[in-house]
């Protein structure tokens, strides 16, 4: 597979079936994702893969708790303005449609949101640590560590949906991995394979044309 096939086929994906991977393939997925660039080869990342029973009582601690808890850190910044804030909406609005709840029906968005907890029925669940101490430079280098992720998994025929939805349970994930006090959870991911019948599946976001955020200088021809 070319890169940009899969950077093309890598979608959010929020439904999944049961079957979980074998331990061998999520393995090789996290450490060839280590090559992924890291800025002085610090490699801030710290991976945690649950399935099984430890994913379950995962599960069970968030849905016993719904508000969830003080995050640690703003997913998005407060009073999003334009043209993020028109982006954020519509993503929204095109991803409810796809399973039929309209915007006045608030109840049946916050049971497909609470969905988070349940990481979509994914039979995997990764979470992404690193250092308190560390700066934006180093967050940006998980992130580029989860893309990395994102299209292996893609290359194996597996799907995933990164979730920073658990910054709202930094102290129910910390205490279920025990995660050192000097460590703090920046993101999740579901991790399995799609089912390909669910229609909230067919979610493809839009992205606006390269006129609208980049620019060519200098070249000839």
């Amino acid at each position: 597979m070319k890169v940009s096939e899969a950077v093309d086929r890598r979608v959010s994906i929020r439904a999944f079936r049961p079957e979980c991977p074998p331990e061998a393939l999520v393995r090789g997925i996290l450490e060839a994702a280590a090559r992924a660039p890291s800025g002085g080869n610090l490699q801030p990342w710290k991976v945690y893969a649950l399935a099984g029973a430890p994913l379950a009582e995962l599960r069970a601690r968030a849905a016993a708790n719904p508000m969830g808890e003080t995050p640690e850190y703003d997913v998005y910044p407060p009073n999003l303005w334009d043209p993020f804030r028109t982006r954020r909406f519509q993503n929204g609005e095109d991803l409810y449609a796809t399973i039929g709840i309209p915007r006045e029906d608030k109840a049946a968005r916050l049971r497909q949101l609470a969905r988070n907890t349940e990481l979509f029925g994914a039979p995997v669940g990764l979470f992404f640590c690193l250092d308190r101490k560390l700066g934006p430079p180093q967050w940006s280098d998980v992130g580029m560590y989860m893309q990395t992720v994102m299209l292996l998994a893609v290359e194996q025929g597996l799907d995933t949906c990164a979730q920073e939805y658990w910054a709202r349970y930094p102290r129910t994930v910390a205490d279920l991995l025990g995660l050192p006090d000097d460590h703090m959870l920046f993101s999740g991911m579901a991790l399995g394979w799609r089912d390909e019948s669910a229609p909230i599946n067919t979610l493809r976001s839009a992205r606006d044309p390269f006129e609208a955020w980049g620019e060519l200088r200098g070249f000839e021809g």
